[in-house]
């Protein structure tokens, strides 16, 4: 089957390139993806006060006992990913830390949320020693403090090679979600330390959650409902250095910073054969198609654009089914999952669009209404499709709002509060 790839998955200066291979509609797809290793930068953001380098002055002594500091004082071999933290007595919890290089450098980070431990901002350095100190302040607001020096590990040679599908200072739709890519898939036993080491932050404040697919080689980041038009996602996938069980690494820290824009939403119903596109909430326009015939359903499911081609080529030669396979020109293609289902221009359809079902599995719209939806849709603007003879399959495409958020959250890694979680910052 002919490929057509794009470099479509780089996040700014990430050096990741994903191939989103095309196929015709209901052909099974071959995704490729090429993952480039290399320094990627951290999140930008400022560090809050209490995760920076210590302020100029005396700090007032200490009140209460030493505190016991990890990566323990005199460790080596330690992650590049490693966080900074101390064992609190009575509840208490970290409220700063100064952790300096062996040639004076100091680093930044931020403290999580809930005081646990402080995230340098940046992977550490491969061989290099480093000196922690931390304070801590108890339930009765006494202070202890800790120090301890270690070093990090060499850097290793077997290492998991990842993705962010997301452009740094770009524009996505409303359902547009944080999607992350392994290869080979994170094992179940690691995915709860991968997933706490996925940073997503939102402003306005969203709550969140992550979602794992069955083989670990996706997972999708979504809120209980579409963003907030305007929402700004920081995103910090800060897997350097983390030791997986089967004796692999984390390859390098990925990044980005988008936009998302104006609602829109398109509708599509089986029974009417129209799709009902709506922008803030308002019809603005009602579109017949022609869906899937029998033989080759559309799948039944909320699913997102992931990628715009203005023109392309379907090769289906390799499909098992002589009847299925085919060679034709694609104007205004917009992929909705890896299976091969799109929206496209099929001028061959238009005098049964809104009436018949004859495609392979796509939307089919005539060229000029084509034309108009690939003009106005942003890539991450969801589509549903209800009424068809097939449910879409998870994993098949971004298909992180094909379940309901009680069924979503039983894919994370760790449990979810009901509302979803807050900033882990």
């Amino acid at each position: 089957m002919g490929m057509f790839a794009r470099a479509g998955a780089m996040v700014g200066a990430l050096g990741l390139v994903a191939s989103l291979a095309l196929t015709g509609c209901g052909a099974e797809q071959k995704k490729q993806a090429e993952f480039v290793g290399g320094t990627a930068p951290a999140t930008s953001a400022t560090p809050d006060a209490a995760g920076t380098a210590a302020e100029p002055g005396t700090p007032a002594a200490p009140s209460g006992p030493p505190l016991t500091v990890s990566p323990a004082d005199g460790g080596k071999n330690r992650p590049v990913s490693s966080e900074i933290s101390a064992e609190v007595p009575g509840g208490g919890k970290v409220s700063s830390v100064t952790l300096a290089a062996a040639n004076g450098g100091q680093v930044e980070g931020r403290l999580r949320a809930d005081g646990s431990s402080w995230v340098p901002s940046k992977p550490l350095k491969y061989g290099t020693r480093y000196t922690a100190t931390v304070t801590a302040t108890g339930p009765d607001g006494t202070t202890s403090q800790g120090k301890s020096t270690f070093t990090t590990m060499a850097k290793p040679k077997s290492v998991i090679s990842s993705g962010l599908y997301l452009f740094d200072d770009k524009t996505y739709g409303v359902a547009m979600p944080v999607v992350t890519e392994f290869h080979p898939g994170i094992p179940k036993k690691d995915r709860a330390a991968v997933q706490k080491r996925m940073f997503v932050q939102t402003d306005p404040p969203q709550p969140g959650a992550w979602h794992w697919v069955e083989n670990g080689t996706q997972a999708y980041y979504r809120a209980p409902e579409y963003w907030k038009p305007g929402t700004t996602l920081t995103v910090r996938i800060a897997l350097a250095g983390i030791p997986l069980s089967n004796g692999r690494y984390g390859n390098v820290d990925r990044a980005a910073t988008a936009k998302i824009g104006r609602a829109f939403e398109m509708q599509v119903d089986n029974a009417t054969k129209k799709m009902t596109v709506y922008e803030d909430g308002q019809v603005v326009r009602t579109l017949p198609v022609s869906l899937g015939k029998k033989k080759t359903p559309s799948s039944s499911g909320t699913m997102v654009v992931m990628e715009k081609k203005e023109s392309t080529v379907f090769d289906t030669r390799d499909d098992p089914d002589p009847a299925n396979r085919y060679v034709t020109e694609i104007d205004f293609a917009q992929r909705l999952t890896w299976g091969g289902e799109y929206i496209h221009a099929a001028p061959w359809s238009e005098h049964v669009q809104g009436r018949q079902n004859v495609s392979h599995g796509c939307v089919n719209v005539s060229t000029a209404n084509a034309r108009w939806l690939f003009g106005k849709t942003k890539v991450g603007d969801p589509i549903t499709i209800k009424g068809t003879e097939r449910k879409l399959a998870p994993g098949n495409g971004w298909t992180a709002w094909s379940q309901s958020w009680s069924e979503f959250v039983k894919g994370s890694a760790v449990p979810v509060p009901e509302a979803g979680e807050g900033s882990p910052f």
